[in-house]
């Protein structure tokens, strides 16, 4: 015992000297304790942890990787040992972690059913074990306790790069054979020196033998008591299997509507509501989690002041709630343009109307050109064609249609109200989407494509509803039900960590590959959902985007509140438009484009007009796509990125840091954290804590990106807990006139922690 006490007081003592003298930290004390110490092998190293992570600070931010140092040698002393290997060498053998694994029902064996043994042992030399000092403590601390892979019993088996070259392995299975290797290693290149993440469900579940890829799915709920149970029951299957929810709830009956032309029968979308809210608790994500489920209603539907809005409230009927799931509303301009009408006084007195969606199109009688019935969110108003504000205003003058009518600044009142006590509802800016929407051509009824966005606001693609067209029984006296598949949306991402991307200048080589590896994801992918394999087949869309935004502007020495970040992130995000619509234009030549190609506007060219790219690079880029095609329906979406951005060891998605110095604390754990790369320059970059910022730097930094982004970004708003009302009705305004897509949380400093969705952290 004397021996291993003597020899791992050597290797810890070591350890913490050379830190010391990497990272200019004073190691005295702690080498003083472990001379006198007479503990364990085990304690040793955890005592050593735990003097590292107390003394983390902003004047010593660098502890962090001292931490992860000695949590790294704990993990190779784990994996060795349950492995059999000598914990010195670091990591094992790769072709027996993969039979391991296999054999205990963890690996799915497809893997060894592709690789050879002589390549796994060709990848296995790729592995680079020093990446693993890329890791800070807390990141280090959220990939072993989520997502490396264990046995039944939680013993750990996966070590970092391990995980990595697992999702390469994973994702470039199926290339042709003479370049697969090469791209499993550029795939292991990307993602071992933290240029990128993949998307939680990826990083959890690739090369697994449950589990599924792809992030989030959106579904449109058709107005009727099929389209509603079979809804529940398909949100059921996709959460087991790990994914976060999008709902549609906008064709659903109002309360007090008729049913079968009986009057005043229908319960409205709140009871409907509630039943999912208590599916997203009941059917949690692989024991991890319970679901996650967004509901999103639009504006003028007659249940938005009739219960939908308290959803997540304290106050009122405990009956007609639903404190699980989130809200969304889904906002036209014209509802925006009523705000802003004042009379002399400038008070507000822009009247506005709620209507039950199944008596406008009993009512209205509007019809698509096959006969079926349209309702006022099957249209939308382009610049210059207001197909909706038309439709309302028709509506409105009707003199049979029933509606209930409110000042249009009551029903934003109600709305802010809900956000500063719960952070939701989000925003979805309905027109604005539609409007810059690539595949239109392909919508459903009327004019609207896009009704809603996802449980994350940054996914934005067609939908429509999946109806039930024949029920009979066969001849072996077997139920059958015919449904028509709808566009059920599904979105694959993965995300660029800025700051290591883009100052190490790999942007354009990173997208290449990264566009690849989502692109397979697509067809790896086994949903058990059918029409959203259909749909996903179909677009192909894939959602690539970034984090680490507030770390990029520090290292470049550029201020949060300032025009030169306005437009840094109109030329960074410009670039990575660039490079991920080339890297589709290049697969589509290779693999053949989405199937939905043909009149799309990327195919007009339309989609270029439209954000004013005119230079040479994107005037040829435009030739090569209209010739070639392109192979992913869409391209781009900024998810959230908290968990998988603290793993890049970077800040969250597009978010201005907490502050300097924080707690990050989950149900788990709590660690001191500080900003990244902080030091005596970068301090000044980040002292400002994100609620002090002037939010309105925030939107303009937004506007110029999403100009880039064809889908939608996960935009929050932070603001101090007694903020005006007029002050935040403002950023409202000035979010939609700087013609951002979506908003999602408003974060007051009076809110507790909100709960999100990890799925589509990427």
């Amino acid at each position: 015992m004397t021996t291993d006490v003597e020899s791992i007081k050597q290797s810890v003592t070591e350890a913490l000297k050379t830190a010391g003298e990497k990272y200019g930290l004073d190691t005295t004390e702690i080498l003083k304790k472990i001379e006198a110490s007479t503990k364990t092998t085990q304690d040793a190293t955890q005592e050593a942890l735990f003097y590292a992570l107390n003394r983390i600070s902003m004047d010593q931010p660098n502890w962090t990787f001292v931490a992860a140092h000695f949590h790294l040698t704990q993990l190779y002393e784990e994996a060795a040992k349950n492995r059999n290997y000598n914990a010195a060498d670091k990591y094992g053998n790769l072709y027996e972690l993969l039979v391991t694994l296999t054999d205990k029902g963890i690996y799915n064996p497809e893997l060894l059913n592709s690789y050879t043994e002589e390549e796994i042992n060709q990848l296995e030399k790729a592995i680079t074990p020093e990446r693993d000092d890329l890791f800070n403590y807390i990141g280090l601390f959220l990939l072993a306790d989520r997502y490396l892979a264990r046995d039944h019993d939680r013993n750990l088996f996966e070590l970092p790069q391990e995980r990595f070259m697992i999702i390469a392995m994973t994702l470039m299975q199926h290339e042709t054979q003479e370049k697969r290797l090469e791209l499993v290693k550029e795939t292991y290149w990307a993602l071992s020196h933290l240029y990128m993440t993949v998307a939680t469900p990826t990083l959890s579940n690739a090369g697994k033998s449950y589990g599924q890829l792809s992030s989030c799915f959106i579904d449109t709920v058709d107005d009727s008591l099929d389209g509603i149970y079979l809804n529940n029951w398909d949100i059921a299957r996709l959460s087991k299997d790990g994914g976060g929810i999008g709902i549609y709830y906008g064709k659903v009956r109002a309360l007090g509507s008729d049913i079968k032309k009986f009057k005043g029968n229908s319960s409205g979308v709140v009871p409907w509501i509630r039943l999912i809210n208590d599916t997203a608790v009941s059917v949690d994500q692989l024991g991890q989690r319970q679901g996650a489920v967004a509901i999103y209603l639009d504006v003028f539907h007659k249940d938005i002041m009739n219960g939908f809005l308290d959803l997540k409230t304290n106050n009122g009927d405990e009956r007609r709630k639903a404190h699980d799931i989130f809200t969304g509303v889904s906002i036209p301009d014209l509802f925006m343009e009523q705000l802003r009408e004042t009379d002399a006084s400038g008070k507000s007195i822009g009247e506005w109307h709620t209507f039950c969606p199944h008596q406008v199109k009993q009512t209205m009688g509007w019809k698509d050109e096959n006969g079926n019935p349209l309702g006022l969110e099957d249209f939308y108003d382009e610049e210059n064609e207001k197909f909706f504000t038309e439709k309302y205003w028709e509506a409105v003058n009707h003199p049979l249609l029933p509606r209930k009518t409110y000042r249009a600044m009551d029903v934003m009142a109600r709305i802010m109200i809900a956000q500063l006590e719960t952070g939701t509802p989000y925003m979805f800016y309905r027109d604005e989407v539609n409007r810059q929407n690539p595949n239109k051509h392909k919508r459903g009824l009327g004019k609207t494509s896009i009704y809603c966005s996802n449980l994350c606001t940054e996914i934005a693609q067609n939908m429509s509803p999946t109806t039930i067209t024949k029920e009979y029984q066969d001849e072996e006296g077997n139920i059958v039900i015919i449904r028509k598949p709808g566009d059920f949306v599904v979105c694959n991402l993965s995300s660029v960590n800025l700051p290591n991307a883009v100052r190490s200048e790999v942007l354009e080589r990173l997208i290449n590959i990264q566009v690849r590896m989502l692109d397979n994801v697509i067809d790896l992918n086994t949903i058990s959902v059918g029409q959203a394999q259909m749909t996903n087949k179909k677009y192909r869309a894939v959602g690539l985007g970034t984090f680490g935004w507030h770390h990029l502007l520090a290292l470049e020495g550029i201020h949060w509140e300032s025009q030169e970040a306005v437009d840094y992130a109109d030329k960074v995000y410009e670039d990575i438009a660039y490079y991920t619509i080339k890297a589709s234009m290049e697969l589509a030549k290779e693999k053949g484009a989405y199937s939905e190609f043909e009149g799309s506007e990327w195919q007009t060219g339309i989609y270029f007009d439209r954000r004013e790219y005119k230079s040479d690079r994107w005037n040829e880029l435009r030739d090569e796509v209209r010739t070639n095609g392109i192979r992913n329906g869409w391209l781009m979406a900024v998810a959230p990125n908290s968990s998988t951005a603290k793993i890049g060891g970077s800040t969250d998605g597009i978010d201005p840091l907490y502050a300097v110095e924080f707690a990050e604390e989950k149900k788990n754990f709590k660690f001191k954290v500080t900003a990244p790369d902080l030091d005596h320059v970068t301090y000044n970059y980040y002292r400002r804590a994100r609620h002090e910022l002037d939010q309105v730097w925030s939107i303009k930094q937004n506007a110029k990106r999403q100009r880039h982004i064809d889908q939608a970004i996960s935009f929050n708003f932070y603001v101090r807990h007694d903020i005006k009302a007029k002050d935040l009705l403002n950023l409202h305004i000035a979010a939609w006139e700087n013609r951002l897509k979506t908003t999602y949380y408003v974060r007051s400093t009076s809110q507790t922690e909100i709960e999100e969705c990890e799925a589509c952290h990427s």
